[in-house]
């Protein structure tokens, strides 16, 4: 009998495709927003009051959440400076790789044209001993999976 164990969502590698990010840059303690919906749109048929068709418009992707702890220089940080502070855009892809316990890679999420929207930094607070999390969240255009392209 084959035993199948869900894999740990703690085990897991972002890369950026571009050589200036270096291996720092691709240090996170969380990733969210991978997930898609389609858009849909109503229709009304004339004579038919009951129901409206639904049909499928587009794909949605939210916006790629990366949390880490604070980094005060890094490519990635002048990267969304560049874009926040200059209005200065420079798309990038980059791949979320999820890895087993042999740390191979098991599911990628192949990410396209990301760019940064929103940088974040946490509260600071007297009353806590908790470290410092910088948030980027980054738009981008689509994501494929496949494990068979990985750059690793």
């Amino acid at each position: 009998m084959l035993e199948y164990y869900p894999p740990a969502g703690f085990h897991f590698h972002v890369q950026f495709l571009n050589p200036q990010f270096v291996a720092i840059d691709s240090m996170f303690q969380s990733v969210s927003g991978l997930s898609s919906d389609v858009e849909t749109m109503d229709v009304v048929e004339g004579g038919v009051n009951n129901y409206k068709h639904k049909l499928p418009v587009s794909t949605r992707y939210p916006n790629l959440v990366l949390k880490r702890g604070l980094l005060p220089d890094s490519f990635l940080l002048k990267w969304c400076r560049d874009a926040m502070e200059n209005f200065e855009f420079s798309p990038l892809d980059l791949m979320v790789i999820l890895l087993n316990q042999q740390m191979a890679p098991l599911k990628a999420w192949s990410i396209k044209g990301a760019f940064p929207v929103k940088w974040d930094v946490s509260e600071f607070n007297a009353q806590e001993s908790s470290i410092v999390v910088e948030s980027f969240e980054l738009s981008y255009k689509y994501y494929t999976t496949d494990v068979q392209k990985l750059p690793i």
